[in-house]
């Protein structure tokens, strides 16, 4: 049975940089992170992310590269390890944990939960949601944008990401729409004004989806508001931006206190939770702003934390 001082749930941007962190404070140090061909690669989110240019030293820089120099300043300390292993439980007896996976058990003696979160889908009333999924429907526009070239596609959502995606998918498709519940989207100001004078993407506001048509794949959508005379639009690519669901599963049996949101509650200062050895960062956590960057420094935070919390105690 391998023991390690920290074992980090989670192999994201902000999982990678704590192990880094760790690794320089001495710290014998196991990321986990399940992958597979339906799961999110090691990096995490901002690997579906085109472009990044709110990232310290890259004024621009695509997700999945930024992700990947992450990952390798991580594995270029030999005290870290990195397995691609789904986490099933975790324990604490007297002052260590004991993690079990699909593969082995580990013992650490701290805990890092960055596990992130995952894309919230249509609700289930919509239907087509998920019939069509892979076949018109998609959760990830980096991945997906160029199988959609010359064809006429809708972002459904209103955030930064929504936005994002719009201008992504513009790049390939001929038309592009974003179909968005509310009165006005709300991306960062600098990505609304390439919206406003991208001539290939159209906003429809106040509508929502009701319904997701084709025959082997998507070929059109429903509204419940009309748009030029029709609620329905012709189209071939559904792309869903609506927000993300917090990974906290794991933390919950474990006595990690969590807040309405499903998020876990830390002190950030130290990114600590209300269990001793127990510590948590990034987007799973219940910090307002969530960003790469912020997620990152959180995880920088989070070992040092641990590193305190071993030393004092000794363990």
């Amino acid at each position: 049975m391998e023991s390690y001082d920290l074992v980090i749930i989670g192999a994201g941007g902000t999982g990678l940089a704590a192990a880094m962190y760790a690794a320089r404070l001495g710290l014998k140090t196991l990321v986990l992170g399940y992958t597979s061909s339906t799961e999110l690669p090691i990096g995490g989110v901002i690997t579906t992310t085109h472009l990044v240019e709110n990232y310290p030293g890259f004024k621009a820089i695509s997700g999945p590269e930024l992700a990947k120099k992450i990952e390798e300043h991580a594995r270029s300390y030999k005290l870290v390890k990195i397995k691609g292993e789904r986490v099933m439980e975790l324990k604490k007896i007297k002052n260590l944990f004991h993690v079990q996976t699909d593969k082995l058990e580990y013992i650490a003696k701290t805990i890092l939960f960055a596990t992130g979160t995952k894309w919230r889908k249509l609700p289930e009333e919509v239907n087509g949601s998920r019939k069509f999924e892979n076949k018109g429907v998609s959760y990830c526009a980096l991945c997906d944008a160029p199988l959609f070239k010359g064809k006429v596609v809708a972002v459904v959502g209103g955030s930064d990401t929504a936005a994002k995606d719009a201008l992504l998918l513009s790049e390939y498709a001929k038309k592009v729409y974003i179909i968005y519940r509310g009165k006005d989207i709300n991306p960062e100001p600098i990505n609304y004004e390439r919206i406003k004078a991208n001539k290939k993407i159209e906003i429809i506001n106040n509508t929502n989806v009701m319904e997701i048509k084709g025959n082997e794949s998507v070929k059109s959508v429903f509204l419940d508001k009309k748009h030029k005379g029709s609620n329905e639009l012709k189209l071939e690519g559904v792309f869903v931006a609506i927000g993300h669901i917090v990974l906290s599963d794991l933390a919950k049996p474990m006595g990690v206190s969590l807040n309405n949101e499903g998020e876990i509650k830390i002190n950030h200062m130290t990114s600590e939770t209300n269990i001793p050895g127990v510590f948590a960062a990034g987007d799973v956590t219940d910090k307002k702003f969530k960003q790469l960057i912020t997620g990152v420094a959180d995880g920088c935070t989070a070992a040092y934390s641990a590193y305190e919390h071993i030393t004092k105690k000794k363990l």
